[in-house]
């Protein structure tokens, strides 16, 4: 049998993934999966430029809201309710648009998932407190001594993979990185497009800034309020995302609110910048301008879904 066919749409935030997504959509009867590692959290809407409902009610949209906002969310569950969520549109005929920014949800989606030891409660619960204690950066440092090559691709500040990188590595004696290159990401589960939306660097920044501003207008810092009144801590993943830590610090004091949102533009841009870091490096996909490539990227999509 044939593999099913999807197409991805793929690139740094603030791109304009989902308002093409939304266009392509609508125009060609699909549903979309989102590989968004923060949109899966229930209550971080505003902050994470989640589909509203009006988007929602135009196109269907799986893989939102699957997790609460203090719970652990891993690759491992994302491809599970991915791929259960693309054999579901599949089997009715519809066509499939994986859309998001998680360069490793799409990885492990497309090119499967690799098959490192499972957890160690003790050493990461150690390695958790010990977190807490020093900072991820000089967890990182850590890291960087026993497995150059997955320091290099991890960010400082992204504690959570920093702890199961240090987790592998400890508990194994073999490099995460060592265990990725033997798996070596080679299955194809799907037939995919991979579509990457690319901005000069400046015309993203600016974006970037634009879209930082309406979120806080349309009430970011009241929506980390309510996640802290939760009983929502600063330790849990939802609250790690960017901006979300920028906001938490304004909500408690620690910023002001000009100083908080000028943070989070700086952390979404480097965000940004790791993202177009992390998809360059991903095989066989093809870097479009969402505005000045629309017709051609309308035309590779319609002729990919046609011969399916």
């Amino acid at each position: 049998m044939s593999r099913p066919r999807v197409v991805c749409l793929v690139g740094p935030t603030a791109s304009g993934k989902s308002a093409l997504a939304l266009e392509v959509a609508e125009r060609l009867g699909a549903e979309i999966v989102s590989a968004d590692s923060r949109q899966l959290y229930r209550g971080l809407d505003i902050g994470t430029a989640k589909p509203t409902a009006a988007e929602r009610a135009r196109v269907p949209h799986h893989c939102l809201d699957l997790a609460d906002a203090d719970a652990g969310f891993d690759a491992a569950r994302f491809r599970e309710a991915a791929a259960a969520a693309i054999a579901r549109v599949s089997s009715c005929g519809r066509p499939v648009l994986v859309v998001g920014g998680t360069g490793l949800y799409v990885r492990v989606l497309l090119r499967g998932l690799c098959a490192a030891p499972p957890r160690a409660p003790a050493l990461r619960a150690a390695l958790i407190e010990r977190m807490a204690a020093r900072g991820s950066a000089a967890m990182h440092r850590g890291l960087a001594a026993i497995d150059p090559e997955a320091a290099r691709r991890i960010s400082p500040r992204d504690g959570v993979r920093v702890v199961r990188a240090l987790e592998v590595g400890l508990a194994t004696g073999t490099p995460l990185s060592a265990w990725q290159a033997r798996h070596g990401f080679a299955e194809a589960p799907y037939d995919a497009l991979v579509i990457g939306l690319a901005r000069p660097t400046p015309e993203l920044d600016r974006r970037i800034a634009a879209r930082t501003e309406r979120m806080v207008a349309a009430g970011f810092l009241d929506e980390v309020r309510s996640l802290r009144a939760r009983g929502i801590g600063e330790d849990a993943p939802a609250l790690r995302a960017v901006g979300y830590r920028e906001m938490l610090a304004c909500v408690e004091g620690r910023l002001d609110a000009a100083a908080a949102l000028a943070a989070t533009v700086r952390a979404t841009r480097q965000f940004a910048k790791r993202q177009r870091t992390w998809f360059r490096r991903e095989p066989g996909l093809r870097w479009r301008h969402p505005e000045r490539d629309r017709g051609l990227v309308m035309g590779e999509i319609e002729e990919f879904v046609r011969a399916s």
